[in-house]
């Protein structure tokens, strides 16, 4: 049984936050979360990325800044591709307690602010942000820290992004349930394609199902299993139009257990059944590209 694993972050004593070029190890971290902040760029490898309760594929040159304390994982498809990413972890007060009060620093304090729900950056910007990091790793000392920055403020002023984590209550909550409710989270994400066991997910944080499901519920505002369901059905949609698997295998590997529930559940869920679906996207696709 998986947990969410509190992740504690060193750095040297002449650097202020660490940048890292990991290989594929670094794939295998089971969803954690820390206090830092957190920039990564995914330069090569491909898989699924999931930010709190959001997740979504990636592929090469994903570049995505996390929030204090936000769970994260990247999860490689298939799980021995070779991959590789860069890392910038960096506490918010790592210039100082005020540093982002400046006047000047107005737009990158709002963006550290939005980075609670987790942003993806797209387009340019990825691009661009991915250079920058490639070139800070042979930086010194205090080159990093302006490069640092000069990636901050770029981020900070483009439109190219999405928030990941929109519907974040976990992040209004208290550091302690905070704490709690991702470890439930980290359960559901190690777990989900496989049997789902309330007496597990309850016991990870030392509580008895009852009193497990109505506090998840008073935190989340949705009860456990239909948190459940949600991964479930999201990971099954983006294998029904990033595949060509058949419902049957996309059905089991999401986690459902019998092929009528998962029809019924489905097309509850996105109004048409999952072949419905599938052939749905793949005629949308044909529109755009005869569009294009």
């Amino acid at each position: 049984m998986s947990k969410a694993s509190f992740e504690i972050i060193t750095s040297a004593k002449r650097e202020s936050f660490v940048i890292t070029k990991f290989d594929k190890k670094a794939f295998e971290a089971p969803f954690h979360f820390h206090p830092q902040l957190e920039l990564t760029c995914i330069t090569k490898g491909k898989g699924k990325r999931f930010v709190g309760n959001n997740m979504t594929g990636f592929e090469n040159t994903d570049v995505v800044l996390i929030g204090c304390n936000l769970p994260h994982c990247w999860k490689l498809t298939p799980p021995d591709m070779k991959a590789s990413a860069i890392v910038i972890q960096f506490n918010c007060d790592f210039l100082g307690e005020s540093f982002f009060d400046l006047p000047e620093m107005s737009q990158v304090k709002r963006l550290l602010k939005r980075s609670e729900s987790g942003i993806e950056f797209r387009g340019k910007t990825k691009e661009q942000i991915r250079s920058a990091m490639e070139l800070m790793l042979e930086k010194n000392h205090f080159d990093k820290v302006i490069s640092l920055l000069e990636i901050l403020n770029k981020l900070s002023v483009t439109k190219e992004y999405v928030l990941l984590n929109k519907k974040n209550s976990v992040g209004i909550q208290s550091d302690d349930n905070r704490e709690r409710i991702n470890k439930v989270f980290a359960y559901i994400v190690e777990n989900f394609h496989d049997e789902i066991l309330l007496n597990d997910a309850s016991s990870t944080i030392g509580m008895t199902p009852n009193a497990f499901c109505k506090y998840f519920k008073k935190m989340t505002r949705k009860t456990f299993m239909e948190t459940v369901i949600d991964y479930r059905i999201n990971f099954a949609t983006q294998q029904l139009v990033e595949t060509d698997k058949s419902v049957a295998d996309v059905c089991f590997e999401s986690g459902f257990r019998d092929m009528s529930h998962f029809y019924k559940t489905f097309s509850s869920r996105m109004e048409m059944s999952p072949l419905n679906y599938r052939k749905h996207f793949l005629r949308e696709t044909d529109i755009e590209e005869l569009s294009e």
